[in-house]
């Protein structure tokens, strides 16, 4: 690290672990977007978004690439049965081939956490929260995106609950 970059500290586990869950949705919706494969994008993710030291500008952060490996596999591998769970917590005239591909790839990459790891599902909730925050600062799409993950995870999870 240089000199310019010490007064910077390493990201928490806790901010390795919400970065993950953003470039998560990042690749997913890239995926959908260039008709990649999910091995190829990872690896474009784990060349350019993981093991970096530092937050340089607010631009990256270093995310925990054993979670963003996990989202990204289970959403892949499940994905109809995430997008059937997805479609079930909307409303009937919305399926999720209706929604905007951003908000696809976050319920698909929150969806993929909530049926592969033990993080509660409070936690998994208010953290792709705060990704539509990220993608949708202005917008009400984080409260949407609240009550579509509090419906899929009672259907995930219903022992959390």
């Amino acid at each position: 690290m240089t000199d310019d970059h010490a007064h910077l500290k390493p990201p928490s586990k806790r901010d390795m672990k919400s970065a993950a869950r953003l470039y998560a949705v990042q690749a997913l919706f890239q995926m959908e977007a260039s008709d990649m494969t999910v091995d190829k994008v990872r690896r474009q993710f784990y060349d350019h978004f993981f093991g970096l030291e530092t937050e340089e500008e607010g631009l990256f952060i270093d995310g925990n690439a054993d979670l963003f490996h996990e989202i990204t596999e289970i959403a892949v591998n499940d994905q109809v049965k995430i997008d059937q769970m997805t479609d079930r917590a909307l409303v009937a005239k919305w399926p999720i081939g209706r929604i905007d591909s951003t908000l696809r790839a976050l319920f698909r990459a929150a969806g993929g956490e909530l049926i592969s790891t033990r993080t509660p599902p409070k936690v998994v909730i208010n953290e792709f929260v705060d990704v539509a925050k990220a993608f949708y600062p202005e917008g009400k799409e984080s409260k949407f995106v609240n009550a579509v993950l509090d419906h899929m995870a009672r259907e995930a999870r219903p022992d959390a609950f």
